[in-house]
């Protein structure tokens, strides 16, 4: 665990490191929880044995052990500030993050030079207003990206989301397109009912699953 300084006070980051790494998956928390986040928790516990370290990402105001998030310019500053410690260990960094923090990760992916985007229940619009639409930040990542989205998520079904005009082949780098995964029946936290076709257990795996064939091609 390493406590960064940023313009908003200390943010956190906690290692999970593999043992050889060939890429850093950094990963910021949502707007309404931390990294305890079960689909955080799951990535931490997953890929470093592949070869990937994961760094999850705290934000100050959660540090603070404030309730409420500041404003978006806020949390991409302390992104930035943030930033130089995460490509320290010198792998190519992956920026990513849930919900507000794949938001994050999208907008400053450009300037930061991350190599591709991970964003995890991406918030395409407020619940019942799509015509609020973010696809803009999303499209504007300009790096390979993967989107994992939960079926029932009320921030954005999958098939809301847009053609990103390149087949959403995020293979390779440069443009706007992107790879969406869904996760049968799972809402915003991913989680899902007893009642759903898939487990608890097998939505995680998904996720997990997805993300690491995603990253496997990047490297």
């Amino acid at each position: 665990m390493r406590t960064v300084g940023t313009p908003g006070g200390d943010a956190r980051v906690t290692w999970h490191p593999a043992e050889d790494p060939r890429l850093v998956l950094a990963l910021g928390h949502g707007a309404g929880g931390g990294i305890e986040a079960r689909d955080l928790q799951a990535l931490a516990a997953a890929l470093p044995p592949l070869g990937v370290t994961v760094a999850l990402v705290e934000q100050p105001w959660r540090v603070a052990g404030r309730k409420l998030a500041p404003a978006p310019k806020t949390l991409d500053a302390g992104w930035r500030a943030v930033w130089p410690a995460l490509a320290e260990p010198g792998p190519p960094v992956i920026a990513g993050g849930r919900s507000a923090g794949a938001r994050v990760a999208c907008r400053t992916a450009p300037e930061l030079g991350a190599y591709a985007v991970l964003a995890l229940s991406f918030p395409l619009h407020p619940p019942g207003r799509p015509e609020k639409s973010r696809a803009a930040e999303l499209l504007g990542a300009g790096v390979p990206t993967l989107v994992v989205q939960g079926g029932n998520d009320p921030f954005g079904k999958p098939a809301e989301f847009p053609d990103a005009g390149g087949g959403r082949d995020a293979g390779t780098k440069g443009g706007g397109a992107f790879a969406l995964c869904e996760v049968p029946g799972a809402d915003h936290a991913f989680a899902v009912a007893k009642s759903a076709a898939v487990s608890q257990e097998r939505a995680l795996a998904i996720i997990t699953a997805n993300v690491a064939e995603w990253a496997a091609k990047l490297a």
